[in-house]
């Protein structure tokens, strides 16, 4: 890439500058500026300096299927390296950070939106999630491993449109959209913050709408945790769920820090249940609007029972030093230790939650009967949840047929 330096935008002003030279980064503030760029990199005359990309700007690095169209797209153009991903994708990331070049004066704002009922209706969503990908691969700033895109769309009847992520799945993962579905139609019934989401009429993609957005599509300020950990997206298995609980008290707004404190508990406690193996740093985070407005637990996002694909699979993150599926008491001891829940609260949580992955799963044979390729992914799932809730509520009231 000849141009070794960008220029970042937040919201609609120019933060400041971007620069890779001698084997370093370098970030400065412009003059005059107010908001920072993250929670961790606070305006100051000094530079920030590191030997590798700011985690702040690693955040929304592509990955998987879409870091390899954008790097098939852009490497004989501008070259392939992480300023020239970001360069490519950095109009519309996740979050209020965007990405261009010094010569530009002002961000190019999207084009016209899909129609969501389309995307929802078509028959063959692996031709259109192909042509999803060539159309907005430049334009999705979005991190996992998982082929995803980001673009706008409108309700049926509406002309307001909403930004909204469009995910589907390989070989190696299949039916995952279904699956993505049902686990967080589970965190719903629970009674957990999730944005608005969608499955395609024959399982082929799972759309969610995009919570770093207003309804007006003004941009949010979102960080993941493994930024405000400091590290980078290669490092999101290295961390505990301690050092989250950590986290949520040193930036989330005291009016909000019990809510989420809950939040994250409960997402715990689904995650164990489902088996959802792949809960990392990166698929935790916190929202806030400006400077000085109040910083709350972003929506549950990107929970799937990984368990179904990989057996015997582990959490992602540890607790008390072990990586296991850990037993009722020892998350009960984690959330009165670490997160300042009353025991008769947890004991609550855990069995609100268990109820909704129970209710959730009576939902999935009527799913397999229309669609059974689903089949295999579904019954593991169905067998999978239920021997889960019956070792976390062993006294809970589920009938035989609930439990079979």
């Amino acid at each position: 890439m000849e141009n070794k330096a960008l220029k970042v935008w937040t919201g609609d002003s120019q933060s400041g500058i971007l620069e890779h030279q001698e084997r370093q980064y370098v970030f400065g503030y412009c003059p005059d500026v107010t908001e920072g760029i993250s929670l961790t990199m606070p305006v100051r005359l000094q530079g920030w300096v590191q030997p590798t990309l700011h985690p702040i700007f690693q955040m929304n690095l592509p990955e998987g299927a879409l870091l390899d169209a954008v790097r098939r797209t852009i490497s004989k153009i501008i070259g392939d390296d992480d300023l020239s991903i970001l360069l490519a994708t950095g109009g519309n990331q996740v979050g209020k950070n965007r990405y261009t070049l010094l010569s530009e004066e002002s961000l190019q704002h999207s084009e016209k939106p899909e129609k969501l009922d389309e995307l929802l209706t078509y028959p063959n969503t692996h031709e259109l999630f192909q042509e999803l990908l060539d159309r907005y691969a430049l334009r999705s700033g979005i991190s996992g491993v998982q082929p995803k895109v980001m673009l706008d769309a409108t309700k049926r009847g509406t002309l307001v449109s909403s930004g909204y992520i469009v995910k589907t799945w390989g070989n190696d993962f299949p039916e995952l959209a279904a699956n993505e579905f049902f686990c967080m139609t589970a965190a719903k019934k629970a009674g957990l913050t999730v944005s608005d989401f969608h499955l395609s009429e024959n399982g082929g993609l799972f759309i969610m709408r995009r919570f770093d957005q207003t309804d007006d599509g003004t941009p949010l300020g979102f960080e993941d945790m493994c930024s405000l950990h400091g590290l980078g997206t290669e490092q999101k298995y290295r961390g505990t769920y301690e050092r989250i609980a950590k986290r949520l008290k040193d930036f989330v707004s005291p009016e909000y820090l019990a809510s989420a404190r809950e939040q994250f508990f409960a997402t715990l406690v689904l995650s164990s249940l489902v088996r959802n193996g792949d809960a990392h740093l990166k698929n935790f985070g916190l929202l806030f609007s400006s400077p000085g407005a109040p910083i709350k637990m972003a929506p549950v996002f990107d929970i799937v029972t990984t368990a179904a694909y990989i057996n015997k699979d582990i959490p992602a993150l540890s607790i008390a030093g072990t990586k296991k599926w850990w037993p009722r008491k020892m998350l009960e001891s984690f959330a009165v230790s670490h997160l300042s829940l009353r025991a008769p609260d947890t004991d609550q949580i855990i069995n609100r939650v268990a109820n909704a992955v129970m209710e959730t799963r009576s939902l999935i044979p009527e799913y397999i009967s229309s669609h059974p390729e689903f089949t295999a992914v579904g019954e593991a799932m169905m067998e999978i949840w239920a021997n889960s809730v019956k070792e976390m509520c062993p006294t809970q009231a589920y009938s035989l047929s609930d439990l079979s």
